[in-house]
């Protein structure tokens, strides 16, 4: 005979009840959420010491760690890194073995530790010491060895870990990543590190398009630009508009710009039955168009169109001479929209 197969149902495994679930995933987030608050009352003088090192740092921030400690390590390493602290991330056991070379006297050595007594780091905290390097603590024990040899400690200690068990480090990670963010974030302000720097460190992503692109880098400049004078006729300015295929026409009196007419514009007339094609298009231009300048950010220029219901813009200079024109397609292509 066949085996029974197992019970698998919610009865058999009280683990699985949907109740039991719920309640412990909210008491994880419960858990760590008040480890997360009991911080704000130790941003005290050792934190203000730990950011006047940083500040003070000549060469780079190393930040170290063991096991999950280290995995929370490398992230800190990487939001100095984005935020204007050049940082690196360096494995304590590694670094026993040959990478203790990539730090050198002018670093700052940011390690973590819960316990404050991680054997790796206590092997290599002596050795970059005496090279002169300062060393920022973190960790669950003021009292501990890593703690007493920091120049700055900062603790992160928790009253308890979300795991049931008491066992795996789930609050204290989430401790020690809140506390470390808020060095990166206090060292960004003091930089005066600006939407700019970040967009920088930051080229290939979406925020860095937002940033870093101006109008200038996507209109149409030169003889792409779409434009007639005041004195042609609404037919000169279609064919205008369908020469350059941006959807509209700047209109120049002297040089200068007067107006805009687009094909909504067009539309309108010939739904009102007034679309002569000899009439001049001085007559039917819209006066006084948006206008925005070469030097604004592309996402300025995406913002004007979405507020005044317009699909096209026509870019002036400094002195308010007209040097280009886009739309929306323009935006899309460049990733800005």
């Amino acid at each position: 005979m066949k085996s029974a197969a197992p019970d698998r149902s919610a009865a058999a495994n009280p683990g699985t009840a949907p109740d039991r679930i719920t309640a412990l995933a909210q008491r994880v987030i419960e858990i760590e959420a008040a480890a997360v608050g009991a911080l704000s009352s130790r941003i005290d003088s050792g934190f203000l010491a730990a950011v006047d090192i940083l500040i003070g740092c000549r060469g780079r921030v190393i930040v170290s760690g063991m096991g999950k400690s280290g995995h929370i390590a490398r992230k800190l390493a990487a939001t100095f890194a984005s935020t204007g602290t050049p940082a690196h991330f360096v494995h304590p056991a590694e670094a026993a073995h040959g990478d203790l070379g990539m730090i050198t006297g002018d670093d700052v050595l940011v390690a973590l530790s819960n316990s404050g007594e991680s054997d790796e780091l206590a092997v290599i905290v002596p050795l970059i010491k005496r090279q002169g390097a300062r060393l920022i603590a973190l960790t669950g024990n003021p009292q501990s060895s890593l703690a007493r040899q920091a120049d700055a400690h900062l603790d992160t200690s928790v009253s308890e870990e979300a795991c049931p068990l008491g066992l795996a480090p789930t609050a204290s990670t989430t401790a020690t990543l809140a506390m470390g963010d808020a060095l990166a974030v206090a060292l960004l302000d003091a930089r005066g590190f600006g939407p700019e720097d970040f967009a920088r460190s930051h080229p290939g992503g979406a925020l860095g398009r937002r940033l870093l692109t101006h109008v200038r880098d996507v209109m149409r400049s030169g003889d792409a630009i779409p434009a007639v004078t005041d004195k042609a006729t609404i037919g000169e300015a279609v064919l205008e508009i369908s020469r350059k295929g941006l959807g509209m026409t700047a209109v120049l009196a002297g040089g200068s710009l007067v107006g805009i007419f687009t094909d909504g514009d067009l539309r309108r007339l010939i739904s009102n039955g007034e679309a002569r094609f000899d009439r001049r298009v001085a007559e039917v231009m819209t006066r006084a168009p948006q206008t925005i300048g070469a030097d604004a950010l592309a996402v300025d220029a995406v913002t004007c169109m979405e507020r005044h219901r317009i699909s096209q813009l026509l870019v002036t200079d400094h002195s308010g001479q007209l040097c280009g024109a886009l739309n929306m397609h323009d935006l899309f292509q460049a990733k800005v929209v």
